[in-house]
């Protein structure tokens, strides 16, 4: 049976390899060192050396050039939590990195349902390895994507760091068993260490998505367009930045909010409304700006477009998402950033 310790310092839930009684780690460049109540053992070193708890495991990708990506799609299958629509949003947004923005095939790590290798499934200690492995070796110059999905949640968050008291989490294959992925670990895995330099952008299709990454600043848009940076720096003081890179994410809608899994963006097959929002708003040339894409993704949403225009990815995908009959979906795609700017000068890259 897997085991979470919580950081002495942080309290960041860390998950201890099968045997193992201790953890070695470092927390805000502090070496701190994490016992169970077992008696100790040779000391494992999980961080931040991503897929090397499995000897297997190794058979991630090299990460070679100066773009990477983790897609991750859990579709939850033969479970009362099954979607529908996360396996081709998984298959378009690696379609788009590829030939829209020259992502190397070898350096995006899948986790679906759909693997024969169980360690590219998307289960909550693969998840977390990934994620590792997004990063590691990162410097400047690199350009890093992480998109997921899935399901999403919200738990209770005791330290009165959430400005609406509430834990954002994503849910792995097996979360009923070996629980969820909470924003605070996802911050320390995948934003604290981005080196100046180096990018990080998120695109997460999941319900009470809004900040996920904990990140310090939401944009509060409005349905003109206008809008504001909140500020979701902890009261504490705890620092959810990165350590000098950039640290973006597009989330399918506000923490109180779900996101949906439909049919109505498609008349052949469900997608992620997000998903779908973000891949036609690149493909209609809106991708000029981060506002531009924000205003497009949120126009697609809340009304009726039929067509899904000409592109390099629609070429592939129109079948997917030939468009259809939209309705009112109940969400709002948000923006969220370790750092404020304007988002229409700022120009959009991956």
């Amino acid at each position: 049976m897997l085991m979470l310790v919580d950081c002495s310092n942080c309290l960041t839930p860390l998950q201890l390899p099968p045997g193992a009684q201790i953890i070695h780690a470092h927390c805000r460049s502090l070496p701190i060192t994490h016992f169970s109540s077992a008696a100790a053992i040779p000391i494992i070193l999980l961080f931040p050396r991503a897929f090397a708890v499995h000897p297997r495991a190794a058979a991630a990708p090299s990460a070679h050039g100066r773009k990477r990506a983790v897609v991750c799609a859990v579709s939850y299958k033969r479970s009362r939590h099954e979607l529908k629509g996360c396996i081709n949003d998984a298959k378009c947004m690696k379609y788009l990195l590829v030939n829209k923005f020259k992502f190397p095939e070898s350096s995006i790590l899948m986790l679906t349902e759909e693997e024969a290798d169980p360690f590219r499934r998307p289960t909550k200690q693969n998840m977390r390895m990934a994620l590792f492995w997004l990063v590691q070796g990162c410097q400047a110059g690199d350009s890093l994507v992480f998109h997921y999905s899935g399901h999403g949640s919200q738990q209770r968050n005791y330290t009165g760091d959430e400005v609406d008291g509430y834990d954002e989490t994503l849910c792995p294959s097996d979360f009923e068993t070996q629980g969820m992925i909470v924003d605070d670990e996802i911050n320390a895995t995948i934003v604290k260490p981005l080196p100046a330099g180096a990018k990080l952008h998120a695109i997460v299709d999941a319900c009470h998505s809004g900040t996920v990454l904990d990140l310090p600043f939401l944009c509060r848009m409005d349905r003109n367009g206008r809008y504001i940076w909140e500020d979701h720096r902890p009261r504490s003081g705890v620092w959810k930045g990165t350590s000098g890179g950039e640290a973006i994410s597009f989330s399918g809608c506000d923490d109180d909010q779900t996101s949906a899994d439909t049919s109505a963006l498609s008349k052949i097959t469900s997608t992620g409304a997000m998903t779908y929002a973000f891949i036609q708003a690149i493909e209609r040339g809106h991708a000029t700006t981060y506002g531009n894409m924000m205003t497009a993704m949120r126009s697609t949403i809340r009304n009726t477009d039929g067509g899904a225009g000409g592109g390099i990815v629609t070429s592939l995908i129109s079948m997917l998402l030939t468009g259809g009959s939209l309705g009112k979906l109940r969400q709002e795609p948000q923006l969220s950033a370790n750092q404020q700017f304007d988002v229409y000068t700022k120009p959009f890259s991956l």
